[in-house]
């Protein structure tokens, strides 16, 4: 028997919809019933479960097929224990928010410090447009008072998430998703351009390193070519497409 990953599955992050959707489930005995309580459809809410379900390594949901009452949902001894679980770990966040909050700007900071993730590029930023093309969903997000990045996320992942305009978000992206290229050199090809100051470099053979200074202290780690020649205080253009940015919210 597998043992549970409970502390993947909650580290998965409380700003989201899915342990809100577990929940409604336990509450209902109905998947529908929890996503339309969550303001989610069906899928975003089937997806949900399974997200956990990976995360967790055991069945967190067991469903009923037929039957007089056409069927339904219930939680496994598993989905009742992370439930439990994520009720005390969010008693806990309050605690060290309400600490933190006697700080001025400690609250949010200590909010972005709880994503754990390998992508080097984490930019705190402001949902500034959310717009939906079929199955996509396109969101901009502000960073600082300057520039803009942009990422292309599933109409799901959208609901899950509760992505709304003036919500404080994270961007992330790999450094190895961004290119970095002279300024004014860059195609205006689709995807995102932010410009930018180089403030350090890191020759490789397989690729130059840049660190990148973005107006409003922001910094961001992207490639550049071999041998590119690039140096400190030498204005750039970051590329990186949208597909490769990940919306996060902060706990």
């Amino acid at each position: 028997m597998a043992s549970p990953r409970f502390g993947d599955a909650l580290g998965h992050g409380m700003s989201d919809k899915r342990i809100d959707i577990l929940r409604g489930i336990g509450r209902t005995g109905s998947i529908s019933q929890a996503a339309r309580e969550a303001g989610v459809s069906y899928k975003a809410a089937w997806q949900a479960v399974a997200t956990l379900t990976n995360l967790a390594g055991v069945a967190l949901v067991e469903r009923a097929v037929g039957g007089a009452g056409g069927g339904g949902a219930s939680l496994t001894s598993h989905g009742t224990h992370l439930l439990e679980l994520a009720d005390a770990l969010a008693a806990a966040r309050r605690t060290v928010q309400e600490r933190a909050g006697a700080l001025a700007g400690a609250g949010s900071a200590v909010a972005r410090l709880a994503i754990r993730t390998s992508m080097r590029n984490q930019l705190p930023a402001t949902v500034a447009a959310v717009e939906s093309t079929g199955r996509i969903v396109r969101v901009g997000l502000r960073l600082g008072n300057a520039q803009t990045i942009a990422a292309r996320i599933t109409q799901e992942s959208a609901e899950l998430l509760g992505l709304a305009e003036g919500m404080a978000a994270i961007a992330l992206c790999k450094a190895t998703a961004v290119r970095i290229e002279r300024a004014g050199t860059a195609s205006r090809s689709k995807g995102n351009q932010l410009g930018g100051v180089v403030a350090g470099v890191a020759r490789g053979e397989d690729g130059d390193e840049i660190s990148v200074a973005l107006e409003g202290d922001l910094q961001l780690v992207g490639f550049a070519a071999s041998g590119s020649a690039l140096r400190t205080r030498q204005r750039v253009t970051a590329i990186v497409d949208e597909s490769a940015v990940v919306v996060a919210l902060p706990g």
